[in-house]
């Protein structure tokens, strides 16, 4: 089966996804792009880079996704949520946090650092479960 990638519903799912994950961070830290400006601060490049990078990390997060969905197990809603789940517990939990001197899963950070972190990443997959459709 060839899978054919709608590249702007893929493309505007990762920037909802990413608003949604920026909105998701003011309401459970009281921060509005915390990501962004710790990209900036970590590069030496300033808040723009920072922002710029997030969001563009969020489109290939979307396109990404599109791709690999039709390998992924469940109906369409399941899928991005466990694409999101896997790609948090693999690449934040034991590859950013670690990185950032946070330790697995950031909890040298806060203890509820995994659980905000899960929750801005499954907000971040709704936009998948409606623009990036699978035939099933």
């Amino acid at each position: 089966m060839e899978n054919k990638i709608n590249w702007k519903n893929a493309i505007l799912a990762g920037v909802l996804g990413t608003i949604l994950f920026d909105l998701a961070g003011l309401v459970l830290a009281g921060q509005w792009w915390d990501v962004p400006a710790l990209l900036g601060e970590k590069t030496g490049l300033g808040l723009a880079y920072g922002v710029f990078g997030h969001y563009s990390n969020g489109i290939l997060l979307g396109i990404l996704y599109a791709g690999i969905a039709p390998s992924l197990w469940g109906p369409n809603w399941v899928r991005p949520l466990t694409f999101m789940a896997g790609e948090t517990v693999a690449l934040v939990w034991f590859f950013m946090f670690p990185l950032l001197g946070a330790g697995i899963a950031g909890v040298n950070m806060d203890p509820m650092v995994p659980v905000a972190s899960m929750i801005r990443h499954l907000l971040f997959a709704v936009p998948l479960i409606f623009l990036v459709k699978v035939k099933c």
